[in-house]
């Protein structure tokens, strides 16, 4: 059944599809903006005239969606630049709304502090005789605030990504107050405290100013506690969940693909993407075979969709 290709098509277990891509996407102010992030080889910073003619280029390739995430022009310690009317994912929304792409595409928005603050957290920080904490119940309301903000402005899909605790159940509130009762929360219910995050903190200009986000994200040594983690989070009202970083817990993936019959999401993530990008720069891996079987062991392990930034190539490939 393995002889020819026609033969192991038949029988092949496990699907890529285009539309099950997920494409991220760096909004930066400007026009005419395409700056290449050098950590992330052909992934850009894009001003919003940009964006839109990617998010179509996507939509051409049948994509599933684009997850949005935005650079603001100031950051401040409240990270006000997160739920603005006039901030840089707002505004993206709105553009990327009125573009053609925009029937073709799930427009999901992550949700978080840290490419707003000036310290680089994912939550307001206040500093004590022993150092500083991350404020997790002033950090939620800040968080629901951006959601409203961001699914106000277009976002079919707002997706948490800070982990603090509680932070679903209070946007869930907060967007059924305002009659947003159909904008779905996708949760990066299991955020790992991970070394592959490296090349995202250049792409967002998100790194920590100071100590580092162990104190909210979880220990990459526990698979039960992101079970427990994934439970609370739909107890509290969401709708997908999202597996972060792929590559490296897809144990992770399929215990939670075994135990929960929602949507299930993962995130091949920058530091996944960038060190294949390097392996195939050097020719020590096959570019397109490497691309494919990372994306087909993510998809094998339970994710029903993957954000990857190999999204544009994978779907060519496809197709």
């Amino acid at each position: 059944m393995r002889r020819t290709e026609p033969l192991r098509a038949l029988v092949r277990e496990t699907h890529l599809e285009p539309e099950a891509l997920i494409l991220p996407l760096f909004l930066c102010p400007g026009e005419g903006v395409r700056r290449e992030i050098s950590s992330m080889p052909g992934v850009f910073n894009l001003s919003i005239d940009e964006a839109v003619k990617e998010a179509e280029a996507a939509a051409s390739l049948g994509i599933g969606g684009l997850l949005l995430f935005g650079l603001p022009e100031t950051k401040d310690e409240e990270a006000t630049g997160a739920w603005a009317d006039d901030g840089i994912v707002q505004r993206g929304l709105r553009a990327l709304k009125q573009s053609s792409a925009a029937k073709r595409l799930v427009l999901m928005a992550d949700v978080c502090l840290c490419e707003y603050t000036t310290h680089g957290h994912c939550g307001v920080v206040r500093e004590h005789a022993d150092g500083y904490e991350v404020e997790n119940d002033t950090s939620v309301v800040l968080l629901a605030k951006t959601a409203v903000s961001l699914a106000q402005a277009g976002a079919d899909v707002v997706a948490p990504s800070d982990m603090m605790d509680g932070r679903v159940a209070v946007m869930r509130g907060a967007l059924n107050h305002e009659g947003l009762e159909q904008t779905p929360i996708l949760s990066y219910a299991a955020k790992f405290t991970s070394a592959f995050y490296g090349p995202f903190r250049e792409a967002a200009d998100s790194a920590p100013q100071f100590g580092d986000r162990r104190s909210y994200q979880m220990d990459s040594a526990n698979v039960r506690e992101a079970m427990r983690e994934i439970e609370l989070d739909l107890g509290e009202g969401a709708d997908m969940i999202l597996m972060k970083p792929a590559m490296p817990y897809l144990d992770v993936i399929r215990a939670a693909r075994e135990r929960f019959d929602v949507p299930i999401g993962a995130y091949q993530v920058s530091g996944e993407y960038s060190m294949l990008q390097a392996a195939i720069a050097k020719g020590w891996l096959d570019g397109e075979r490497a691309m494919m079987e990372s994306l087909l062991a993510i998809r094998r392990a339970g994710a029903g969709f993957i954000v990857t930034y190999f999204a544009q190539e994978a779907a060519k490939r496809l197709g």
